[in-house]
């Protein structure tokens, strides 16, 4: 049975920063795309960050290039966003996805396996 479990979310002042985690099980997680996506209240999900299975190739949301950065310890099983210089607007739901098929950006595919997310929010 496939377990993706976020962690590390919390609340936190407008320019400050939040380390999220992501800890798999069930799954070769060396083979898996994995991704890091937020949903906003009245919005849609969307892609942050994700990364290859080999962790040589990423991808970015441009609303958080150069604050953000996504990596994954294949030998812990586990995907990690740290992110800096949070805003306001960076207050979601976090979600973790993995899936053995990616798109061209790397992120999981729509077939992958979700957490059942962290919130992060961002206060003035």
């Amino acid at each position: 049975q496939v377990q993706v479990v976020e962690s590390g979310g919390g609340v936190v002042q407008a320019g400050g920063s939040l380390r999220l985690s992501c800890i798999t099980s069930g799954l070769t997680f060396d083979l898996y795309y994995m991704g890091w996506f937020r949903q906003a209240p009245g919005k849609e999900r969307e892609p942050v960050a994700c990364v290859s299975a080999s962790g040589l190739l990423t991808y970015y949301a441009d609303s958080v290039k150069d604050r953000f950065t996504i990596s994954r310890d294949n030998a812990k099983n586990t995907l990690y966003l740290q992110m800096d210089s949070l805003k306001v607007e960076d207050t979601a739901m976090y979600y973790c996805a993995a899936g053995d098929t990616g798109t061209i950006n790397y992120c999981p595919a729509s077939s992958a396996h979700w957490g059942q997310g962290t919130q992060v929010t961002v206060s003035l």
